[in-house]
Protein backbone atom coordinates (compact mmCIF):
# COMPACT_ATOMS: atom_id res chain seq x y z
CA UNK A 1 0.00 0.00 0.00
CA UNK A 2 0.90 3.52 -0.59
CA UNK A 3 2.29 5.82 2.51
CA UNK A 4 -1.21 8.53 2.81
CA UNK A 5 -0.87 11.61 4.73
CA UNK A 6 -4.33 12.99 3.53
CA UNK A 7 -6.61 10.29 1.96
CA UNK A 8 -10.04 10.17 0.51
CA UNK A 9 -11.55 7.26 0.25
CA UNK A 10 -9.23 5.36 -1.72
CA UNK A 11 -5.92 7.03 -3.16
CA UNK A 12 -3.09 3.96 -4.00
CA UNK A 13 -0.40 3.76 -6.54
CA UNK A 14 -0.33 0.18 -8.62
CA UNK A 15 2.68 -0.56 -10.18
CA UNK A 16 1.40 -2.72 -12.98
CA UNK A 17 3.99 -6.30 -12.07
CA UNK A 18 3.70 -6.25 -8.39
CA UNK A 19 5.84 -9.29 -8.47
CA UNK A 20 8.78 -7.61 -9.81
CA UNK A 21 11.70 -8.13 -7.63
CA UNK A 22 13.52 -4.92 -9.00
CA UNK A 23 14.23 -2.69 -12.02
CA UNK A 24 17.22 -1.90 -13.71
CA UNK A 25 18.57 1.25 -15.73
CA UNK A 26 16.16 1.66 -19.27
CA UNK A 27 13.82 -0.47 -17.36
CA UNK A 28 9.87 0.83 -17.35
CA UNK A 29 7.88 1.45 -14.56
CA UNK A 30 3.97 1.43 -15.28
CA UNK A 31 1.27 1.09 -13.11
CA UNK A 32 -1.89 3.27 -12.00
CA UNK A 33 -3.22 6.07 -9.48
CA UNK A 34 -6.67 4.93 -8.29
CA UNK A 35 -8.79 7.67 -6.62
CA UNK A 36 -11.98 7.39 -5.53
CA UNK A 37 -13.89 9.82 -3.43
CA UNK A 38 -16.46 9.81 -0.21
CA UNK A 39 -17.75 13.38 -1.36
CA UNK A 40 -18.03 15.94 -4.69
CA UNK A 41 -14.76 17.58 -4.67
CA UNK A 42 -12.71 19.80 -6.80
CA UNK A 43 -9.49 18.69 -8.12
CA UNK A 44 -7.06 21.35 -10.17
CA UNK A 45 -4.68 18.46 -11.38
CA UNK A 46 -3.37 14.77 -10.23
CA UNK A 47 0.34 14.75 -10.74
CA UNK A 48 3.15 12.23 -10.56
CA UNK A 49 6.61 12.44 -9.77
CA UNK A 50 9.23 9.58 -10.03
CA UNK A 51 12.55 9.93 -7.51
CA UNK A 52 15.32 8.43 -7.00
CA UNK A 53 18.01 9.53 -4.00
CA UNK A 54 20.70 8.58 -1.84
CA UNK A 55 21.15 10.37 1.95
CA UNK A 56 23.49 9.96 4.28
CA UNK A 57 22.84 11.53 7.78
CA UNK A 58 25.40 10.73 11.08
CA UNK A 59 27.46 12.44 13.90
CA UNK A 60 31.13 12.64 13.72
CA UNK A 61 32.50 13.57 17.25
CA UNK A 62 30.36 16.87 17.54
CA UNK A 63 30.10 17.40 13.68
CA UNK A 64 26.85 16.83 12.10
CA UNK A 65 27.02 15.16 8.66
CA UNK A 66 24.40 14.93 5.88
CA UNK A 67 24.21 14.86 2.05
CA UNK A 68 21.78 13.87 -0.81
CA UNK A 69 22.48 12.81 -4.22
CA UNK A 70 19.90 12.47 -6.74
CA UNK A 71 19.40 9.78 -9.40
CA UNK A 72 15.56 10.20 -10.78
CA UNK A 73 13.80 13.02 -11.44
CA UNK A 74 10.59 12.92 -13.36
CA UNK A 75 7.39 14.34 -13.06
CA UNK A 76 3.97 14.49 -15.30
CA UNK A 77 0.42 15.34 -15.08
CA UNK A 78 -2.28 12.49 -15.21
CA UNK A 79 -5.30 12.18 -16.84
CA UNK A 80 -8.50 10.07 -17.93
CA UNK A 81 -9.17 8.70 -21.30
CA UNK A 82 -12.32 10.60 -21.05
CA UNK A 83 -11.72 13.18 -18.74
CA UNK A 84 -13.79 16.63 -18.53
CA UNK A 85 -13.02 19.97 -16.80
CA UNK A 86 -15.14 22.50 -15.54
CA UNK A 87 -15.35 25.86 -17.12
CA UNK A 88 -12.31 26.98 -14.79
CA UNK A 89 -10.11 24.35 -15.49
CA UNK A 90 -10.63 21.98 -12.38
CA UNK A 91 -11.93 18.53 -12.39
CA UNK A 92 -14.87 17.29 -10.53
CA UNK A 93 -14.40 13.69 -8.69
CA UNK A 94 -18.37 12.16 -7.91
CA UNK A 95 -18.49 9.54 -5.43
CA UNK A 96 -19.34 6.15 -6.32
CA UNK A 97 -16.82 5.99 -9.28
CA UNK A 98 -13.42 4.84 -9.63
CA UNK A 99 -10.80 6.87 -11.28
CA UNK A 100 -7.90 5.23 -12.11
CA UNK A 101 -5.16 7.46 -13.74
CA UNK A 102 -2.39 5.18 -15.84
CA UNK A 103 1.46 6.12 -16.17
CA UNK A 104 4.42 4.89 -17.58
CA UNK A 105 8.14 6.54 -17.85
CA UNK A 106 11.45 4.63 -18.88
CA UNK A 107 14.35 5.22 -15.68
CA UNK A 108 17.73 6.56 -17.12
CA UNK A 109 20.36 3.68 -18.69
CA UNK A 110 22.42 1.38 -17.22
CA UNK A 111 25.22 3.20 -15.37
CA UNK A 112 23.28 6.26 -13.96
CA UNK A 113 21.38 4.83 -10.87
CA UNK A 114 22.59 3.28 -7.94
CA UNK A 115 20.74 -0.33 -6.46
CA UNK A 116 18.68 0.32 -3.35
CA UNK A 117 20.18 0.18 -0.13
CA UNK A 118 19.57 0.91 3.48
CA UNK A 119 21.94 1.24 5.92
CA UNK A 120 22.27 2.57 9.83
CA UNK A 121 23.77 6.02 8.57
CA UNK A 122 22.38 5.98 4.87
CA UNK A 123 19.87 5.03 2.14
CA UNK A 124 19.10 4.74 -1.48
CA UNK A 125 15.70 5.05 -2.18
CA UNK A 126 13.23 4.81 -5.14
CA UNK A 127 9.87 5.72 -5.24
CA UNK A 128 6.57 6.89 -7.25
CA UNK A 129 4.85 9.26 -5.61
CA UNK A 130 0.92 10.67 -6.81
CA UNK A 131 -0.24 14.22 -5.90
CA UNK A 132 -3.95 15.60 -5.96
CA UNK A 133 -3.48 19.33 -6.47
CA UNK A 134 -6.95 20.86 -5.21
CA UNK A 135 -6.63 25.10 -5.69
CA UNK A 136 -3.23 24.70 -6.54
CA UNK A 137 -2.09 23.63 -3.27
CA UNK A 138 -1.31 19.40 -2.60
CA UNK A 139 -4.91 18.00 -1.08
CA UNK A 140 -3.45 13.83 -0.79
CA UNK A 141 -0.42 12.61 -1.67
CA UNK A 142 0.64 8.68 -1.54
CA UNK A 143 4.06 6.84 -2.58
CA UNK A 144 5.52 3.04 -3.97
CA UNK A 145 8.49 2.12 -2.82
CA UNK A 146 10.59 0.27 -5.56
CA UNK A 147 14.01 -1.83 -6.08
CA UNK A 148 16.68 -1.23 -8.17
CA UNK A 149 19.24 -3.60 -8.71
CA UNK A 150 22.12 -2.44 -11.73
CA UNK A 151 23.37 -5.17 -13.09
CA UNK A 152 27.00 -6.55 -11.87
CA UNK A 153 28.22 -9.36 -14.06
CA UNK A 154 30.96 -11.16 -12.58
CA UNK A 155 32.06 -13.25 -15.93
CA UNK A 156 34.32 -9.86 -16.90
CA UNK A 157 37.54 -10.18 -17.39
CA UNK A 158 37.83 -8.10 -13.93
CA UNK A 159 36.27 -10.08 -12.00
CA UNK A 160 37.95 -13.43 -13.48
CA UNK A 161 40.66 -12.69 -12.25
CA UNK A 162 42.33 -14.66 -9.27
CA UNK A 163 42.99 -12.47 -6.19
CA UNK A 164 46.04 -13.20 -4.24
CA UNK A 165 47.72 -12.05 -1.36
CA UNK A 166 50.22 -12.37 1.30
CA UNK A 167 51.58 -10.75 4.48
CA UNK A 168 54.06 -11.88 7.47
CA UNK A 169 54.18 -10.41 11.44
CA UNK A 170 56.87 -10.43 14.15
CA UNK A 171 56.20 -11.48 17.35
CA UNK A 172 57.24 -10.45 20.14
CA UNK A 173 56.73 -11.09 24.00
CA UNK A 174 57.99 -8.26 26.45
CA UNK A 175 59.77 -6.87 23.61
CA UNK A 176 62.01 -9.81 23.15
CA UNK A 177 61.89 -11.37 19.41
CA UNK A 178 59.59 -14.59 19.46
CA UNK A 179 59.35 -15.63 15.89
CA UNK A 180 57.12 -14.73 13.37
CA UNK A 181 53.54 -15.93 11.19
CA UNK A 182 52.63 -15.74 7.96
CA UNK A 183 49.92 -15.77 5.38
CA UNK A 184 49.67 -16.99 2.00
CA UNK A 185 46.33 -17.00 0.10
CA UNK A 186 44.70 -17.11 -3.16
CA UNK A 187 41.10 -17.14 -4.48
CA UNK A 188 39.78 -18.17 -8.08
CA UNK A 189 38.57 -15.07 -9.18
CA UNK A 190 37.16 -11.49 -7.61
CA UNK A 191 33.36 -11.53 -8.20
CA UNK A 192 30.91 -14.01 -6.46
CA UNK A 193 26.89 -14.45 -6.28
CA UNK A 194 24.98 -14.81 -3.68
CA UNK A 195 24.80 -19.35 -3.07
CA UNK A 196 28.66 -19.47 -5.19
CA UNK A 197 31.04 -21.00 -3.29
CA UNK A 198 34.85 -18.87 -2.20
CA UNK A 199 37.45 -21.56 -2.64
CA UNK A 200 40.24 -20.63 -0.54
CA UNK A 201 44.04 -21.76 -0.95
CA UNK A 202 46.03 -20.38 1.75
CA UNK A 203 48.89 -21.44 3.31
CA UNK A 204 49.53 -20.75 6.95
CA UNK A 205 53.13 -20.71 8.67
CA UNK A 206 53.92 -20.34 12.41
CA UNK A 207 57.56 -20.33 13.75
CA UNK A 208 56.70 -18.53 17.34
CA UNK A 209 56.15 -20.04 20.70
CA UNK A 210 52.03 -19.25 20.40
CA UNK A 211 49.55 -21.60 19.14
CA UNK A 212 47.44 -20.02 16.35
CA UNK A 213 44.08 -20.34 14.58
CA UNK A 214 43.59 -19.22 11.37
CA UNK A 215 40.19 -17.73 10.22
CA UNK A 216 38.38 -16.46 7.37
CA UNK A 217 35.08 -14.47 7.04
CA UNK A 218 33.20 -12.64 4.27
CA UNK A 219 33.40 -9.08 5.61
CA UNK A 220 30.53 -6.08 4.23
CA UNK A 221 32.00 -2.32 4.99
CA UNK A 222 29.48 0.09 4.83
CA UNK A 223 30.99 3.41 4.46
CA UNK A 224 29.87 7.29 4.21
CA UNK A 225 30.62 10.24 3.22
CA UNK A 226 29.42 13.79 4.01
CA UNK A 227 31.02 16.68 4.98
CA UNK A 228 34.98 15.51 4.42
CA UNK A 229 34.15 13.18 7.11
CA UNK A 230 33.67 9.28 6.74
CA UNK A 231 32.19 6.93 8.58
CA UNK A 232 32.87 3.19 8.40
CA UNK A 233 30.88 0.07 10.03
CA UNK A 234 31.90 -3.36 9.17
CA UNK A 235 30.05 -6.66 9.31
CA UNK A 236 31.51 -10.25 9.55
CA UNK A 237 28.92 -12.09 7.66
CA UNK A 238 30.09 -15.73 7.66
CA UNK A 239 32.85 -17.61 8.82
CA UNK A 240 35.40 -20.62 8.77
CA UNK A 241 38.33 -21.76 11.13
CA UNK A 242 41.12 -23.88 10.70
CA UNK A 243 42.78 -26.21 12.94
CA UNK A 244 45.08 -24.65 15.44
CA UNK A 245 48.82 -24.67 14.35
CA UNK A 246 51.51 -25.55 16.96
CA UNK A 247 55.27 -23.30 17.32
CA UNK A 248 57.18 -24.44 14.27
CA UNK A 249 54.74 -25.97 12.28
CA UNK A 250 52.21 -25.09 9.04
CA UNK A 251 48.90 -25.30 7.67
CA UNK A 252 47.68 -25.41 3.85
CA UNK A 253 44.30 -25.11 3.07
CA UNK A 254 43.36 -26.37 -0.52
CA UNK A 255 40.26 -25.40 -1.47
CA UNK A 256 38.53 -24.52 2.03
CA UNK A 257 35.36 -23.24 0.77
CA UNK A 258 33.00 -20.02 2.13
CA UNK A 259 29.40 -20.08 0.82
CA UNK A 260 28.07 -16.50 -0.29
CA UNK A 261 24.95 -16.01 2.08
CA UNK A 262 22.32 -13.88 0.90
CA UNK A 263 23.78 -10.19 0.35
CA UNK A 264 22.99 -7.22 -1.58
CA UNK A 265 25.32 -6.44 -4.09
CA UNK A 266 28.40 -4.19 -3.90
CA UNK A 267 27.32 -0.32 -4.29
CA UNK A 268 28.92 1.12 -7.31
CA UNK A 269 29.32 4.49 -8.82
CA UNK A 270 27.65 6.66 -5.53
CA UNK A 271 29.83 9.40 -3.90
CA UNK A 272 28.37 9.15 -0.16
CA UNK A 273 27.72 5.68 0.09
CA UNK A 274 29.80 2.76 -0.73
CA UNK A 275 28.92 -0.97 0.20
CA UNK A 276 32.36 -3.16 -0.43
CA UNK A 277 32.97 -6.72 0.60
CA UNK A 278 36.33 -8.75 1.09
CA UNK A 279 37.50 -11.86 1.85
CA UNK A 280 39.51 -11.59 5.42
CA UNK A 281 41.91 -14.13 6.24
CA UNK A 282 43.58 -14.00 9.46
CA UNK A 283 45.66 -15.82 12.43
CA UNK A 284 44.52 -15.32 16.00
CA UNK A 285 47.16 -15.01 18.34
CA UNK A 286 47.50 -15.09 21.39
CA UNK A 287 48.42 -11.85 23.55
CA UNK A 288 48.96 -10.26 19.87
CA UNK A 289 46.93 -8.56 17.38
CA UNK A 290 45.68 -10.75 14.98
CA UNK A 291 47.37 -10.92 11.08
CA UNK A 292 44.68 -9.85 8.91
CA UNK A 293 45.25 -10.34 4.84
CA UNK A 294 42.01 -8.89 3.01
CA UNK A 295 41.41 -9.94 -0.61
CA UNK A 296 38.52 -7.94 -2.48
CA UNK A 297 35.59 -9.57 -3.67
CA UNK A 298 32.51 -8.15 -5.65
CA UNK A 299 29.25 -9.51 -5.09
CA UNK A 300 27.68 -9.36 -8.20
CA UNK A 301 23.71 -9.97 -9.74
CA UNK A 302 24.82 -12.26 -12.61
CA UNK A 303 25.91 -15.77 -11.62
CA UNK A 304 29.30 -16.89 -12.85
CA UNK A 305 28.30 -19.21 -16.16
CA UNK A 306 31.39 -21.08 -16.61
CA UNK A 307 34.00 -24.02 -15.99
CA UNK A 308 35.47 -23.30 -12.16
CA UNK A 309 38.07 -21.02 -13.09
CA UNK A 310 40.58 -22.38 -9.90
CA UNK A 311 43.82 -23.55 -11.26
CA UNK A 312 45.73 -26.30 -9.32
CA UNK A 313 45.70 -25.33 -5.48
CA UNK A 314 48.55 -23.64 -3.76
CA UNK A 315 51.30 -26.51 -3.22
CA UNK A 316 52.57 -26.49 0.11
CA UNK A 317 56.20 -24.58 0.48
CA UNK A 318 59.30 -26.14 1.74
CA UNK A 319 57.58 -29.63 1.83
CA UNK A 320 54.83 -28.16 4.05
CA UNK A 321 51.80 -29.97 4.16
CA UNK A 322 48.95 -29.60 6.36
CA UNK A 323 49.94 -29.42 9.77
CA UNK A 324 53.53 -30.43 8.69
CA UNK A 325 56.55 -29.70 10.75
CA UNK A 326 58.29 -26.63 9.03
CA UNK A 327 61.17 -26.02 10.81
CA UNK A 328 64.40 -28.18 10.64
CA UNK A 329 64.27 -31.16 12.33
CA UNK A 330 65.83 -31.65 15.80
CA UNK A 331 69.13 -33.89 16.18
CA UNK A 332 68.72 -37.38 17.88
CA UNK A 333 68.28 -36.86 21.52
CA UNK A 334 71.01 -36.72 24.39
CA UNK A 335 72.15 -40.25 25.92
CA UNK A 336 70.56 -40.60 29.39
CA UNK A 337 74.44 -40.56 30.78
CA UNK A 338 74.73 -36.79 30.16
CA UNK A 339 71.45 -36.09 32.10
CA UNK A 340 72.51 -35.00 36.11
CA UNK A 341 69.88 -36.14 38.37
CA UNK A 342 70.28 -32.85 39.87
CA UNK A 343 68.91 -30.91 36.54
CA UNK A 344 65.57 -29.45 37.00
CA UNK A 345 63.23 -26.77 35.03
CA UNK A 346 62.28 -23.54 36.45
CA UNK A 347 59.08 -22.05 35.52
CA UNK A 348 58.02 -24.29 33.20
CA UNK A 349 56.07 -22.70 30.80
CA UNK A 350 53.61 -24.62 28.00
CA UNK A 351 51.20 -22.60 25.52
CA UNK A 352 47.38 -21.98 26.05
CA UNK A 353 45.15 -22.77 23.55
CA UNK A 354 42.84 -20.11 23.25
CA UNK A 355 39.76 -19.88 20.68
CA UNK A 356 38.73 -16.21 21.34
CA UNK A 357 39.57 -13.04 19.55
CA UNK A 358 40.00 -10.78 22.40
CA UNK A 359 43.64 -9.50 22.05
CA UNK A 360 44.05 -9.72 25.71
CA UNK A 361 44.32 -13.30 26.45
CA UNK A 362 46.93 -15.31 28.04
CA UNK A 363 49.69 -16.18 26.19
CA UNK A 364 50.92 -19.01 28.58
CA UNK A 365 50.29 -21.70 31.21
CA UNK A 366 52.79 -21.48 34.02
CA UNK A 367 53.50 -24.93 35.76
CA UNK A 368 54.60 -25.19 39.28
CA UNK A 369 58.63 -26.16 39.37
CA UNK A 370 59.20 -29.87 39.51
CA UNK A 371 62.22 -32.01 39.48
CA UNK A 372 63.30 -34.47 36.40
CA UNK A 373 63.56 -38.07 37.73
CA UNK A 374 66.69 -40.19 36.88
CA UNK A 375 66.79 -41.96 34.52
CA UNK A 376 65.43 -46.02 35.20
CA UNK A 377 68.37 -48.68 34.89
CA UNK A 378 69.23 -50.76 32.35
CA UNK A 379 71.55 -53.20 30.75
CA UNK A 380 72.54 -54.60 27.69
CA UNK A 381 71.48 -58.04 26.54
CA UNK A 382 74.40 -59.53 24.41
Amino acid sequence: MGVMTKRPKTFEVQLSDPNKLAYSGGDKVAGRVIVEVSEVVKITAVKLLGVGCAKVDYNKGKQHCSGEIEYLKYEENLHLDRQTTDLDGSITLRPGFRYEYMFGFELPQAGCLVSSYSGKFGSVQYYVKALIEKSGQPFAECKRYFDVAEPIDVNTQELMTPVTGSKQKKVTCMFIPDGSVSISARIGRKGYCEGEDIEIDAQFENTSSRIIVPKAAIVAKHIYLANGRTKVIQEKLTSVRGNHIISGMCDVWQGRVLRVPKLKPTILGCDIIHVDYCLRIYLHIPGSEKLILELPVVIGTIPYSGMSSRTSSMSSQDGCGSSSTCATLPSSPPSYSEISPYNHADSSIIPLLDDYDEDDTPIFMHMSEYHLPPPPAYTEQN
